[in-house]
């Protein structure tokens, strides 16, 4: 569920109506770190299934099952409408990528996007798996996707703007000749799916955020990186998935940031994930 809402108030030039991020005490932290971990958990259960021949239906089932066997709640499902557990966005979807019958692919890359309510409080990560063999261009942009999100997270300092985080993604995606999407960004996390701050990957030209990072903060980092143009549509039958523009490929992942007094924390940090430095 990425960007429901953009900076809608900051277009407008009303950045005083932007309700405050909220800043989360000690207690509320351990909160979102079980929720964080749980989520992490769930990407490592679902990661051998994604190859060749599986569907993401399947993969929705599974996660489904899975969290509920857990005693959690699955937040995508049934969150404004939406129909299914999981958002899996394979090769020019860019987000909200509804799981269906259709087999996955050798060559497709999918990005499996997971949203769990642990005790009350989310878990939001993604990763975007490679269905071996890809092609080298669909090779380069998943590892770009990926060192861009470690680029922004890099970029989050106690003290520091949030618009630091959009400036060092979009100027790495830029270098290495990749468009950031625009339209959808990350966001504010904690006993609501969808809250301040938001946090765009890019710099918006027209009020951007002045906003200071605290400790205490939690939100989202995940950019959308295309080979082509930024620009994206929506599909007009489903109302949910969203594809690039002009249908090249696109790849994403997804971590959920603490601000601490020290620096970043990542609560999503899988046991068999990609970490820093990864290689694709």
């Amino acid at each position: 569920m990425k960007g429901l809402w953009l900076n809608i108030m900051q277009a407008l030039g009303q950045k005083n109506a932007r309700p405050k991020a909220p800043i989360y005490n000690e207690q509320d932290r351990e909160g979102l770190r079980r929720a964080g971990a749980f989520n992490a958990q769930l990407m490592d259960f679902i990661r051998p299934f994604v190859k060749a021949g599986v569907t993401t239906l399947e993969l929705d089932r599974k996660a489904y099952e899975y969290t509920l066997d857990h005693g959690h709640t699955p937040a995508c499902l049934g969150y404004k409408g939406y129909p299914n557990t999981i958002c899996t966005s394979v090769n020019e979807v860019v987000c909200h990528g509804i799981p269906n019958s259709i087999p996955l692919r050798e060559g497709d890359i999918v990005n499996v996007d997971l949203t769990t309510i642990v005790d009350g409080w989310h878990g939001d990560s993604s990763e975007t798996f490679l269905i071996e063999p890809v092609a080298e261009d669909a090779r380069n942009l998943v590892q770009a996707a990926f060192d861009a999100m470690h680029v922004g997270i890099d970029a989050v300092n106690p003290g520091g703007k949030l618009m630091e985080i959009g400036r060092a993604i979009d100027r790495f995606a830029r270098r290495h000749g990749y468009s950031v999407v625009q339209e959808y960004q990350g966001h504010g996390l904690g006993r609501e799916f969808h809250q301040e701050p938001g946090v765009p990957h890019y710099v918006p030209k027209i009020n951007p955020s002045q906003l200071i990072l605290e400790p205490g903060m939690c939100f989202t980092i995940e950019p959308m990186i295309n080979v082509g143009t930024w620009r994206t549509m929506l599909d007009k039958k489903d109302k949910w998935t969203v594809r690039t523009m002009d249908l090249s490929l696109s790849a994403q992942f997804e971590h959920t940031i603490l601000v601490t007094e020290t620096g970043p924390e990542l609560l999503t940090v899988t046991e068999h994930g990609p970490k820093p430095g990864h290689q694709f």
